[in-house]
């Protein structure tokens, strides 16, 4: 029989299923946007800023409402009890969307993904702006806040098209724009009430909104999905099976719940500080206390780019050891001196930050195929840690008072450090406890010696590769090593391929 062969420029079939020409099946995308597998797309910093930009105004979303509440009691008619339902509304949606649509970063096409949220959140707004019934404006903010996950797809897309080197840093802008959207909702919201209506103040969120959408189209280039062969019901499975199979995404959680928990414990129980003595403060003065926390905003990207040269370990512990000193100084001076709020609260924010960002580079390495579900756990446990230490904050602080709630942060900080230390900065994938690999802390000389160890066991591989071949594609180990006792290669990267074993397109049993 002959065989047909392909055209001399023909492109393989994989090729032609993953470069898409239409958004949503009619919007035609810009030709320079288009996947070519062949010209990678450049991660520069038009994209990064937009993903901040992107990031601050539909985080946004879930804080509009705060300083609001007030209004919205006269303007509806209810009690301040029954208005108090909708921030809880929206952060509830908020979950939601983290734990059934972030993980669809995984499984579609994420350009198209961030731009369906833009058009239904921008929406939706509308509706906010226009009703005049509390349980329609209560509808839609939870449903707003179920699909005002866009930061949550765009975290994961931005370390997929960062390069390795510049991940932290590209991460570091993201997560910039997350922390001053919850920071300058509040501003803005409380300015433009004061002056007009609070309906003026989702007018202002629908222009932001699709001005996000128009941008993401000129802007974010189309991406393939990941795992066509998966399945969502398969997504959902996998996540619930690294939540206790993932060594380093459980460590990262841990962490990641009592930052958040010392986060929330520390503004709950600074309110009570500065409306009491000695120092008095009105509501206006302890809401601008909040801006302080800009600098941490403008820190963020230096501190990307110190992550990006250390093992995420070492940013980490470095992190945790320096919210330790700045809690004391809470602790010890914070009802004596404004300055030293002052300084705890920039500290605390910069470091915070730090912390929750080599957190997120390390779970980021498990797998470049699961990281929206990753993220999507990794989220989970803010939300977890920061219910938990705004209610045991306030109930030290009923009970016993300011300073033994403030210390309760002391504690926290105690468990991450203990928690961190239980695995050791080069530890292999599924190693739950203990040290491997030394105590480099560079991550250039890391990435160096792993390389070198790539090429010199291709060396070994091509020098009986043929013989294996023939004989079954079998080695004989060496003398002293018994057969799949050898431990992968350590370091702050992991074998992508091999991360996750279901997602070869088979299923489980």
């Amino acid at each position: 029989m002959s065989s047909q062969l392909p055209a001399p420029n023909a492109k393989p079939k994989e090729e032609y299923e993953s470069t898409m020409t239409h958004d949503l099946g009619f919007v035609p995308i810009p030709r320079r946007l288009r996947y070519d597998p062949q010209k990678p797309f450049h991660f520069g910093l038009i994209l990064n800023v937009l993903f901040g930009f992107a990031s601050t105004f539909i985080v946004a979303n879930l804080y509009y409402c705060q300083p609001l509440l007030i209004q919205f009691s006269e303007s509806f008619g209810v009690s301040y009890n029954r208005v108090s339902r909708i921030p809880t509304l929206i952060q509830a949606g908020y979950a939601t969307g983290i734990l059934l649509i972030s993980p669809l970063g995984d499984l579609v096409r994420r350009r198209q993904l961030i731009m369906l949220l833009a058009i239904v959140s921008g929406s939706l707004t509308i509706g906010l702006a226009i009703t005049a019934n509390l349980v329609v404006f209560e509808t839609l903010s939870f449903f707003i806040g179920v699909v005002s996950v866009t930061p949550q797809i765009l975290i994961p897309l931005a370390a997929d098209l960062a390069p390795p080197e510049r991940r932290a840093t590209a991460l570091s802008v993201v997560f910039s724009g997350l922390l001053f959207g919850i920071l300058i909702a509040r501003v803005i919201a409380g300015i433009i009430a004061q002056f007009t209506s609070w309906r003026v103040v989702y007018y202002f969120a629908i222009g932001v909104q699709f001005f996000v959408l128009f941008a993401s189209y000129f802007v974010i280039p189309d991406y393939p999905a990941k795992n066509k062969e998966l399945t969502y019901w398969h997504i959902l499975r996998t996540m619930a099976k690294f939540a206790y199979t993932e060594p380093l995404l459980i460590q990262a959680c841990l962490v990641n719940l009592a930052s958040c928990a010392c986060f929330s414990n520390f503004w709950v129980t600074l309110t009570f500080l500065l409306g009491g003595p000695p120092y008095f403060y009105s509501t206006l003065s302890i809401g601008l206390m909040g801006l302080v926390g800009i600098v941490s905003v403008a820190a963020g990207p230096f501190v990307g780019r110190l992550i990006d040269q250390l093992i995420p370990w070492y940013a980490s512990l470095v992190a945790v050891l320096l919210l330790f000193c700045f809690q004391g100084i809470q602790v010890g001076a914070g009802d004596t001196s404004i300055g030293a709020v002052v300084i705890a609260i920039i500290g605390l924010d910069v470091f915070r930050q730090m912390l929750q960002m080599s957190l997120a580079a390390s779970i980021f390495s498990i797998s470049a195929t699961a990281r929206a579900r990753l993220n999507a756990l990794f989220v989970l446990s803010l939300f977890v840690g920061q219910l938990m230490g705004t209610a045991a904050g306030t109930e030290i602080f009923t009970t016993y008072g300011w300073r033994p709630a403030a210390a309760l942060n002391l504690g926290f900080y105690v468990w991450i450090l203990i928690v961190i230390m239980l695995r050791g900065p080069h530890c292999a994938r599924f190693t739950w406890f203990g040290y491997e690999g030394g105590w480099e802390h560079r991550k250039s000389v890391v990435e160096a010696r792993k390389k070198a160890a790539e090429g010199g066991d291709a060396g070994e591989k091509g020098g009986v590769g043929e013989k294996d071949l023939e004989s079954g594609g079998t080695t004989t180990p060496k003398s002293g090593e018994s057969e799949g006792t050898r431990a992968p290669p350590s370091g702050a990267g992991l074998d992508e391929k091999s991360a996750i074993p279901e997602e070869s397109g088979k299923t489980e049993s």
